[in-house]
């Protein structure tokens, strides 16, 4: 009951209204930035590690890798499987549809932010889609800018911060140490919880309350050394699979391509061309896209705004390189990891009979595809998955916290209060279900895009005009 009335509630906030409002946002902003995205995406890889001068309390690489550590995590895993068991193989292709457009979206809205941030008396820096949509569109509009960090709270606090994250860690720990769920610690209506769940959640719970209580300083520190790493680790894991399965990639994209416009069977047998395949394929594809990303969510402005530089543009660059490093590459691993094992008939058969969904699909699908036990493949998957989500936990409660002292005009003590709240939040999140909890992430993203995608399509103009004047400036570094 309660999982069919959070489904209808997803299907309202990410129906075809806020699908076209979110890509027409990344294309107007292609067309006013000059398609940067493409033309500049090389100086911005090497913007990353340019040493930074300015007003601000981070570096540039400091920013991406905060921004990174709430992008990267459950969504690039447990997320894009979810999109691919309930829209199709195609939602891959309208994930890297949402991504290519979402780049140009990411480089305004995190451009705009450190444009209109505040700078408080003590040098302690706040900005992000709430000061955008107030400076940039005027006070008229802070009834909007509320509403955006209203739902930013709510999107810490019960979607993609806590719950999703807590939830995968803990699946994949239960998944490595006891997969047949034998050992169990208790049962709480219809469900039942492991040991592995249990202790699984205590650890990580204990070690994120560790990290966000030590404030902004320790959650950037933590992302620098933990982040690249990771990234890593899983993208060379992915691309072992691309690698001993070259020959079957051409038959995975034409999967990919046949699901994403409307092919109902890829297996077993031709049952036409569906519009609710599409639609279905486009909904879960750009909703999980928009989830690992995080472009046009106004999210990674806000970790944005504190960068040391007195050129919105250049760190704008800089923080747009997260969309394809996330989506672009990290996502795409996962996805072809599952849509090459989907076709082959018979790991097609096990996954329609099992219902594989979350971390298991992609855990059986890198099994097969690399051979073997798949014991040390499901080892090495709950090691990056409980970093990825890990640092997106920590990403998330900055996100949240920011919104929170905005609304609150800075005051501190109930801050402090909504961190011990948050922490909660991540205790009692293994003991949702899986559906549920992104579900709920999904609803509160979608609610967050709405106001931030707005107040970009309506500043397009400043976006063109910095755009133009930087690159004027600086033709070249």
């Amino acid at each position: 009951m309660f999982d069919t009335i959070l489904n209808k509630i997803d299907d309202v906030v990410w129906g075809i209204p806020t699908i076209i409002l979110i890509l027409a946002t990344g294309l107007v902003l292609t067309i006013r930035a000059r398609g940067l995205q493409f033309t500049k995406l090389g100086r911005a890889f090497k913007s990353i590690f340019k040493k930074n001068e300015g007003h601000g309390e981070l570096s540039g690489f400091s920013a991406l890798c905060t921004a990174l550590s709430a992008t990267i995590g459950t969504g690039n895993i447990v997320g894009v499987a979810t999109a691919i068991a309930a829209g199709g193989p195609g939602a891959l292709f309208w994930m890297w549809v949402a991504a290519i457009l979402g780049t140009a979206t990411k480089y305004a809205e995190c451009m705009l932010a450190i444009k209109y941030r505040e700078v408080k008396e003590d040098g302690h820096v706040l900005g992000g889609p709430f000061y955008t949509i107030e400076k940039g569109m005027g006070k008229k509009w802070k009834w909007l800018a509320i509403l955006f960090a209203i739902f930013g709270v709510l999107a810490g606090l019960l979607g993609i911060g806590t719950m999703t994250q807590i939830n995968g860690i803990t699946s994949a720990v239960n998944m490595a140490f006891d997969p047949n769920s034998t050992h169990i610690a208790f049962t709480f209506g219809e469900n039942s919880y492991t040991w592995a769940t249990v202790i699984g959640g205590i650890v990580v719970t204990v070690c994120a309350a560790l990290v966000i209580l030590g404030g902004l300083k320790r959650i950037s520190k933590v992302a620098e050394k933990v982040v690249p790493a990771m990234a890593i680790i899983y993208v060379f894991l992915g691309l072992s699979v691309i690698i001993m399965n070259a020959t079957r990639i051409p038959a995975a994209f034409v999967m990919i391509f046949k699901s994403a416009f409307g092919y109902k069977a890829v297996i077993g047998g031709a049952v036409g061309w569906t519009l609710k395949q599409i639609t279905d394929s486009m909904q879960k594809g750009i909703a999980r896209g928009i989830f690992s990303n995080e472009a046009g969510l106004g999210s990674a402005p806000i970790a944005a705004a504190p960068v040391q530089t007195n050129e919105p543009v250049e760190q704008g660059l800089v923080n747009m390189t997260g969309t394809v490093i996330d989506t672009l590459i990290v996502c795409t691993m996962t996805g072809l990891a599952i849509v090459l094992a989907l076709t082959n008939p018979e790991f097609f058969a096990q996954y329609e009979a099992n219902g594989w969904k979350g971390v298991e699909l992609t855990a059986n699908a890198l099994s097969f595809d690399l051979g073997g036990d798949g014991v040390s493949v499901q080892f090495l998957l709950m090691l990056c998955l409980a970093f990825f989500a890990f640092t997106t936990i920590l990403g998330w409660d900055y996100y949240s916290e920011k919104c929170l002292e905005y609304i609150t005009n800075g005051r501190m003590k109930l801050v402090f209060i909504y961190r011990i709240i948050y922490i909660i939040a991540i205790a009692i999140g293994p003991y949702f279900t899986v559906n549920a909890v992104f579900t709920i992430a999904d609803i509160t993203n979608g609610l967050m895009a709405i106001p931030n995608c707005i107040s970009l399509i309506v500043l397009s103009g400043v976006v063109a005009k910095e755009t133009k004047d930087y690159f004027n400036k600086y033709p070249s570094l």
